[in-house]
Formats: C-alpha cells, sequence, structure tokens
C-alpha cells in the first residue's frame, strides 16, 4: 500500500470519527497529530493533513454535490463510510491538480470495497465518475 494510500484510510478514519461524533474534523486532526515516539506512534502523514484540511475547507461545495448527484440518496440517510469516501474523492478530483481523476476515483472504490459494501463501490464509481466528467462545468 502506497504511502498516499495509507493517508487516504487515515483521513477517512478522521474523518468517519468526526461525521459519527458530531465534531470538528479538523480539531480531531490536531488532538492526534502528536509527536511522540516508541512502538504505539501513530504519527499523521502530510497527505492526511491535506486531505483533512482540503476536505474541510470545502465542504459545503463537496456536500452539495454529493446532495445533487448521489441519485436517490438523502446525505443523512448515506452511510458514513460512504459519504466520507465519496468527501475525499470529490476533494482530490476537484481540488488536488497532482491526484489524476482515476487515481482519486480507484483508490475510493479500494477504500469502499475494503471498508463497505459491493454495492457502495459502484454507487460511489457513479458518483465520482459524473463529478469528474462534468468538472469544467461546475462553478467552484
Amino acid at each position: 500500500m502506497s504511502a498516499r494510500s495509507k493517508a487516504r484510510k487515515q483521513s477517512l478514519d478522521l474523518l468517519y470519527e468526526s461525521d459519527i461524533r458530531g465534531k470538528d474534523s479538523t480539531d480531531l486532526l490536531a488532538l492526534r497529530d502528536v509527536d511522540e515516539e516508541g512502538p504505539d506512534a501513530r504519527p499523521i502523514r502530510d497527505y492526511t493533513k491535506i486531505l483533512i484540511s482540503g476536505v474541510d475547507t470545502h465542504k459545503r461545495k463537496i456536500d452539495e454535490l454529493i446532495s445533487t448527484y448521489a441519485q436517490g440518496w438523502d446525505m443523512d440517510r448515506l452511510p458514513a463510510v460512504d459519504r466520507n469516501v465519496l468527501r475525499i474523492g470529490i476533494y482530490e478530483i476537484l481540488w488536488q491538480e497532482d491526484v489524476p481523476d482515476a487515481v482519486a476515483i480507484d483508490e475510493a472504490l479500494a477504500l469502499a470495497k475494503e471498508l463497505s459494501t459491493e454495492e457502495s463501490s459502484g454507487y460511489i464509481h457513479g458518483v465520482l465518475g459524473r463529478i469528474a466528467s462534468i468538472r469544467g462545468d461546475l462553478n467552484l
């Protein structure tokens, strides 16, 4: 697993916790970002910080896009894992210029297959594919 894949997983963990606990994701990140050494140390990766900050900065627009293009799903009814996989994927597609769309989509699908259902990965693929295809038409 690549370093960025691990950072995406770490970001998903933090965003999921933020969603479930009703806490701000950047506050959780700050709590976890402790410089310590030893066998139990789990440093926060730089790319995790970029993803959390980016999702937080653009969350309103990201959630608007999910609500618009997640046909038949209300944001509140969407499983928390799927909702946050979509948030990371949309952020990478729209604002992370060094990540090709195909990579962002493939990484989101890998997370969904690992942590959610087979049905979820197909649904996530459809939403992210649609966002990638209309990126130029979006008012960001």
